[in-house]
């Protein structure tokens, strides 16, 4: 596919993605006011949009703390996730003895999580980044561990042959076909981060969307709680979207094997 035909696809795609999203708002708008639904209870788009114009600036600092917290927690699982995945895909007896304990680590409430973290780290920013890792970490290290582990035998066993060592065979083979594993995991990693670092504002602090949140259901302010959910909305699907774009941009080999 050529970039053309590439840009006409984005083009057509993202008409389509804003076409639906102004029908469903259209709808939503229209059913509230069609059935007079109580507006403090389900409050229509219009309103919604005229409360975030209004507290724009609370809305744009609290979603710039928690997108902070969300992102340090993300770029520490992304970095430890890949530094234990090749030494786990280097060792096997430490995948076997190690991801049981992950497996269980991923078994425990965030709720509960969460506020054994807060008792340890207090209620600053660390122990929000610190949940977002935790959410974060275990889909990245899974995926990594099952792309370094999914090359072909018959590559490795080549490389061998013309004397590559393993470092080299991990850059030059193994590490391109983990790639698109990674990308998968860190699609998925942006939601969880971003919820890791919500839920522990919740948790004790004056700062953040998930702060806003809770606030404005303590307030009864339904108005501002959607406000609250629609500011999460928009920074998962900007996060995602990045994320995205960059493997768009870094993986191309699989792009061009879908596209013939």
């Amino acid at each position: 596919m050529t970039g053309a035909a590439r840009a006409h696809r984005a083009v057509v795609v993202g008409a389509q993605q804003a076409a639906a999203l102004g029908a469903f708002l259209a709808a939503w708008e229209l059913f509230v006011r069609l059935f007079a639904m109580p507006k403090p209870l389900v409050p229509p788009p219009t309103v919604i949009a005229a409360e975030l114009w209004q507290i724009g600036g609370l809305i744009a600092g609290s979603a710039a703390y928690t997108m902070s917290t969300a992102l340090a927690g993300y770029a520490l699982a992304v970095a430890v996730g890949l530094v234990l995945a090749i030494v786990l895909t280097s060792a096997p007896v430490l995948e076997r003895g190690l991801f049981p304990f992950f497996v269980a680590s991923q078994a425990v409430p965030i709720i509960a999580f969460s506020a054994v973290v807060i008792l340890w780290l207090g209620n600053g920013p660390l122990s929000k980044v610190a949940i977002a890792f935790y959410l974060s970490f275990f889909p990245i290290t899974v995926s990594v561990v099952k792309g370094l582990a999914s090359c072909d035998p018959g590559s490795v066993a080549l490389l061998r042959t013309f004397g590559a060592r393993p470092a080299q065979i991990l850059w030059k083979l193994r590490m391109p076909v983990m790639l698109p594993f990674l990308f998968v995991a860190l699609r998925v990693a942006t939601t969880t981060a971003l919820i890791g670092a919500i839920v522990g504002e919740w948790f004790g602090d004056n700062r953040g969307i998930g702060t806003l949140i809770l606030q404005s259901l303590y307030a009864e302010d339904t108005v501002r709680l959607w406000c609250g959910i629609v500011a999460c909305a928009v920074m998962g699907t900007l996060f995602y979207g990045v994320v995205v774009l960059a493997e768009r941009r870094l993986l191309w080999w699989p792009a061009l094997a879908l596209d013939m």
